[in-house]
């Protein structure tokens, strides 16, 4: 019984995260799978309200980038991520991007005659998460 610790035991390292090529969100290794299907099902429906000369393409997964026959999974994440910003809409006012469902809600303020102001030149950058 000298070994007997009655705390939990700790893991070392964080579990791996995956973005999600089409909404930029972090899961889980597991969760991923889950959510893929639902967010694919959830862009489409939002894509089909757009009048149809603003409806896009599906989005397309990008390749798992493999260093030495293994995936780089931070490179694979970055690519990911990367993907989700690029299914962003640019206003046309003010030139700042967002998701497709949140630009008719910014538009409601921001207009030819009175633009939102820009935001800093600095371009985003992917959380460090």
């Amino acid at each position: 019984m000298d070994n007997f610790n009655p705390s939990q035991p700790r893991a070392s390292r964080p579990a791996p995260t995956v973005f999600c090529y089409i909404c930029g969100r972090q899961f889980g290794s597991k969760s991923i799978d889950i959510h893929l299907p639902q967010c694919l099902k959830k862009w489409h429906a939002e894509n089909d309200k757009l009048p149809k000369n603003q409806r896009r393409a599906a989005p397309t997964k990008p390749d798992d980038v493999i260093v030495g026959g293994v995936v780089d999974r931070e490179a694979t994440n970055e690519a990911l991520w990367k993907s989700s910003q690029g299914l962003m809409l640019e206003c046309e006012h003010c030139g700042r991007r967002f998701k497709e469902d949140r630009l008719p809600v910014h538009q409601r303020s921001c207009t030819a005659d009175n633009p939102a102001k820009r935001l800093a030149s600095k371009s985003r950058e992917r959380p460090n998460k």
